[in-house]
């Protein structure tokens, strides 16, 4: 083969060959495919109808269950009548309709903060608020575990990227004591890790952060807002170290239950951000529709106190229904909404999927690089609308399933 030959038969996407052909021979076995499920039709926030059974939904991050709430689905309703379907242009420029300064209202309130503001995706905000804090010569200390949201924010600023092992308070201390001390540094933490649904020890982080000099904290609550906290606040807030977070990030994709990212802070000079941050400045903002849901349901999260209380009973009981039949979950004790049932490889993990859905039951099945190196695993969300019945269904569901592959006794 010439030379000329061989350059030809490699394109930009070469370097993806290996994944096709994994994807490949996995499909070729018979399996359907995890990550190109469509629900054709959804009930509620905790049932859906795929390809013609209905099905309970045990992964969809709809934490409260607010998307089928009535008061946020008639508040959609009348700003898309009275606003139309999209702004069609940035916040600094036509993008800022009435919505979009009372859901930003609605978020302060409900954080107890001098400022908030709101990104098209939980992604950007992310991406924005890292990018524009911490830029050349500065640092990001992060945990290893962390979302790409927050890596690619790091990537985005050209900031010298610090890991610590996951969890560990004493290598963050370690960590930041190596960094020059005059140098300027952003500490990215998370309330609770998604992928295995364990919590950060945020007050002894904090305060190992603290013993270092110029240092700002933000932490990602993407996943504790609604359910930690006597206010819904997360779990910096159910930790108590509120007032010792320069920074909170989260979404609205998670227990809000409709699309957008925000940032929360008391810091006085925040409201620079609007002039400063690329993500913010340069995309659309929010169709009005959206962000009406969004205030809705966020006020109304303020006193979900019985909907927060129900859906740490389903996580209990999830949590030690799966242990009692025999499968190794990501955590000793239920720490969050999130169940992760870790499974030996990619084979079992989707043949376990597999046996689950034709039962009825959607779940994520997840894979590195979403997860560390070698680990597959069953995600599950639990919804504080879920019934005691159907958490007993799920339970009966997946000792099926498991006894079928083998995965339990």
């Amino acid at each position: 083969m010439t030379q000329a030959t061989a350059t030809q038969t490699r394109d930009l996407f070469s370097k993806f060959d290996p994944l096709i052909a994994e994807r490949e021979a996995l499909l070729a076995t018979g399996v359907r495919d995890p990550f190109a499920i469509v629900m054709d039709k959804v009930l509620s926030p905790t049932r859906a109808i795929i390809k013609g059974k209905e099905t309970i939904l045990l992964g969809t991050y709809n934490y409260m269950g607010m998307t089928f709430d009535p008061d946020v689905i008639a508040a959609g309703k009348k700003a898309l009548d009275e606003f139309g379907a999209g702004t069609t242009g940035s916040r600094v420029l036509n993008g800022t309709y009435q919505g979009h300064r009372e859901v930003e209202e609605a978020l302060k309130e409900f954080y107890g903060t001098s400022s908030a503001m709101v990104f098209s995706t939980g992604y950007q905000a992310n991406l924005g608020m890292i990018s524009t804090l911490a830029g050349k010569g500065d640092y990001v200390v992060l945990d290893a575990d962390s979302h790409a949201s927050i890596y690619d924010g790091c990537f985005l600023g050209d900031a010298e990227i610090v890991r610590f092992r996951h969890n560990s308070v004493e290598d963050l201390d370690k960590r930041l004591g190596r960094l020059p001390a005059d140098a300027l540094k952003l500490v990215v933490l998370e309330g609770v890790y998604s992928m295995l649904g364990d919590v950060a020890p945020l007050p002894a982080m904090v305060a190992a952060v603290r013993k270092h000099p110029n240092c700002m904290i933000l932490v990602d609550e993407a996943h504790g807002m609604g359910f930690f906290g006597p206010n819904g606040r997360g779990v910096y807030e159910e930790q108590g170290v509120e007032k010792d977070v320069d920074f909170v990030v989260g979404t609205f994709s998670k227990s809000v239950g409709t699309v957008g990212g925000f940032c929360v802070s008391n810091h006085p000079k925040f409201e620079v951000m609007r002039l400063v941050c690329r993500p913010y400045v340069f995309t659309a903002s929010l169709p009005p529709s959206v962000v009406a849901t969004a205030a809705t349901s966020i006020r109304k999260l303020m006193s979900a106190g019985e909907k927060r209380a129900h859906l740490w009973k389903n996580s209990k009981r999830l949590h030690k229904g799966l242990t009692d039949l025999g499968f190794t979950l990501g955590t000793k004790e239920p720490q969050s909404a999130i169940i992760a049932v870790i499974l030996t490889d990619q084979v079992q993990a989707v043949a376990i999927w597999q046996a689950l859905l034709e039962l009825g039951l959607y779940v994520n099945m997840a894979r590195p690089p979403a997860t560390p190196a070698g680990t597959f695993l069953l995600r599950c969300s639990l919804c504080a609308e879920h019934s005691d019945e159907q958490v007993g269904q799920i339970i009966g569901m997946f000792e099926a399933a498991g006894r079928t592959v083998g995965a339990i006794g």
